[in-house]
């Protein structure tokens, strides 16, 4: 009797999770436009109330989806379309099967395991990894993270190579905002190790009805190896302190919202500048008063002291008269000042490299990424020290146009049918760089796409197959040149299916070049809309005699997420996935996958345990 009674609380207590799962959301919660005139106009974009201008940037899905949640939108979704195959019982009180990890596990085969350990059916998407360099066999990882409200921000470690995960909330909700409370909701996850195994994290912290946005910084001092976040200040006390967090920016401005950050700490025995920590992030404007009325450049920022403090913010995407030539929203005609998706990595001699994504370009769906430097010995924090900006590659930005409810692709999302999800070319855009200082880039876009899945066609009547390839370009000369775009994922191989959202990383001798991406062509998925993830091995990809090999990481495919199985979290499966590798050239990879828990359509964070 003393059983069954246990399991009755336990059945009501887990039924009162499903539905408060459907109702939780930020502390201000508002049906309202937000008091931020970026996130404002966004939501007016999202909901098709207004349509985006060409050079208009998108803001992150996290804040997005965060602004949908709190004013009520994914709520009312839920309502017109109840989700399907919910079962409380089976689901979450019978003990998971094969090999667990910490807290509530899976392990969907040998080789794929859940990292975040959260019980329920919050959303984890939007991933990043890093490796300590002292210790291999430590990492942490990082995602948008629902437990809290609809998007926080989650970390996890794990010091056994990745076989099994512990996962935290990181101390940024104590952190204190420009308006005199702590946040609402946190986006961008972003972590790294220094040279001597200190880790650090940040993300960007905002408020839904307050202008108020922030990017902060906490560490996780060596041999603690991502267990727990303090403060990066230095005090007897550090590792009872998670106050104060650092900070580097932290703006309370209507016309001023901060997005898309990382952090990279300079790591390499080799360089000068070994252990400074930099970030780089979207720094969205409106009304300037000048040219388009907005803009969106690139801001740099660096830690000389462990990431208790920063340096002020500065713009480092310059401006260039040969490749940004429409659209500025600054007085300087030639500013390349519309941009998305900055991804900061740094070289051996301690050279620091931006790439980002820009639309100050004459043609509506026709972009391109660019890169800046600052060279080793210059002082980073300085905004002579940048270079140019220089063109890596075009980026054919022509994917079908939401709404579509059948999907849950949103008004202004670019998705590829039959799936939702939004798929952005410009924040999936990952830079690396082998110790030869050799750069290569990868991304995914549309410029073969056509047929039946019409460029920028309406996503709600386009059908497949639509044939969204994955690229590299690679650069021997710093990133002042550039090569041709090369296909990772070619028709002779992949058919006219969709191969998207990718993520890079080089061997350190530049041998292999690793190529994460989302992809359906497997089975019958560019019919259905399942996925699986592939891993693409580049050997010699500077060279000629470059060969391509393919490894299927899913051993099965995941199922479609729509407003159907989930109208929660139907049409976002994040904005990135994360591919990194060890000192020995070995991929680690994580991503969001749908494959929930006893057959449920639901969004976890996994990992592919590297082989060889």
């Amino acid at each position: 009797m003393k059983t069954i009674a246990r399991i009755l609380r336990l059945v009501v207590v887990l039924v009162l999770l499903v539905v408060s799962a459907l109702s939780v959301g930020p502390r201000h919660l508002s049906s309202t436009p937000s008091a931020n005139n970026v996130v404002a106009r966004e939501m007016r974009l999202t909901r098709g109330l207004e349509a985006r201008p060409h050079h208009l940037r998108a803001l992150s899905s996290g804040v997005r989806y965060a602004a949908l949640q709190a004013a009520g939108d994914l709520t009312r979704r839920a309502a017109q379309a109840p989700a399907q195959g919910l079962s409380v019982t089976a689901d979450l009180l019978l003990p998971p099967s094969g090999p667990a990890t910490v807290g509530c596990a899976k392990t969907l085969d040998t080789t794929n395991v859940r990292v975040n350990q959260d019980c329920t059916r919050r959303r984890q998407a939007e991933e990043v990894i890093a490796i300590n360099p002292t210790n291999a066999m430590n990492l942490v990882a990082g995602q948008n993270d629902s437990r809290l409200g609809f998007n926080h921000c989650g970390f996890d470690w794990s010091f056994d190579g990745g076989r099994t995960w512990g996962d935290l909330v990181p101390p940024f909700y104590e952190f204190v905002m420009g308006d005199g409370h702590t946040a609402d909701a946190c986006s961008d996850p972003s972590a790294t190790f220094d040279r001597d195994g200190n880790a650090y994290i940040s993300g960007i912290l905002f408020d839904i009805s307050t202008p108020v946005s922030a990017i902060v910084v906490a560490k996780s001092r060596k041999n603690i190896g991502g267990r727990f976040f303090h403060s990066p200040a230095a005090s007897p006390f550090q590792l009872y302190e998670t106050l104060p967090l650092g900070i580097v920016v932290n703006d309370n401005d209507a016309a001023i919202f901060n997005d898309k950050q990382f952090i990279v700490a300079d790591a390499s025995k080799s360089s000068p500048k070994v252990g400074n920590v930099y970030a780089a992030w979207t720094r969205f404007r409106s009304a300037t008063g000048v040219g388009v009325d907005a803009d969106s450049p690139i801001f740099f920022s660096q830690s000389t002291d462990g990431g208790a403090t920063w340096s002020a913010g500065i713009e480092i995407s310059g401006a260039n008269s040969a490749i940004c030539t429409v659209g500025s929203g600054e007085t300087d005609m030639d500013a390349c000042d519309q941009d998305q998706g900055p991804h900061p990595i740094v070289g051996m001699d301690g050279a620091v490299y931006v790439t980002f994504s820009n639309s100050n370009t004459p043609d509506v769906g026709l972009n391109q990424f660019a890169i800046v430097s600052c060279p080793p010995s210059a002082d980073c924090s300085q905004m002579a020290n940048w270079s140019t900006p220089v063109k890596i590659a075009d980026d054919f930005a022509l994917q079908p146009i939401g709404p579509d409810p059948v999907t849950g692709c949103e008004a202004d999302s670019q998705c590829l049918p039959p799936n939702g999800y939004r798929v952005n070319d410009d924040t999936s855009g990952s830079l690396s760089i082998d110790r030869m200082g050799n750069l290569y880039f990868a991304w995914a876009d549309f410029r073969h796409g056509g047929g039946s899945c019409t460029p920028l066609g309406d996503a709600a009547s386009v059908s497949g197959p639509c044939n969204n390839d994955v690229f590299y370009a690679f650069s021997t000369d710093g990133g002042g040149t550039w090569s041709p775009a090369i296909n990772v994922t070619p028709s002779s191989r992949f058919g006219h299916s969709a191969q998207w959202q990718p993520w890079s990383s080089i061997s350190p001798g530049g041998g292999k070049l690793w190529v994460a991406y989302y992809d359906r062509s497997y089975g019958l998925c560019e019919q259905t809309g399942c996925n699986d993830i592939t891993l693409a091995k580049v050997q010699n990809p500077a060279s000629a005699t470059r060969a391509l090999s393919y490894t299927r990481l899913t051993a099965e495919s995941m199922p479609n997420l729509t407003p159907a199985n989930n109208p929660i979290e139907a049409g976002f499966l994040g904005d990135y996935m994360w591919v990194t590798v060890d000192k020995h050239g070995r991929p680690y990879v994580v991503w969001s996958d749908t494959r929930g828990r006893n057959n449920t359509v639901e969004e976890d964070v996994y990992f592919h345990l590297p082989t060889g």
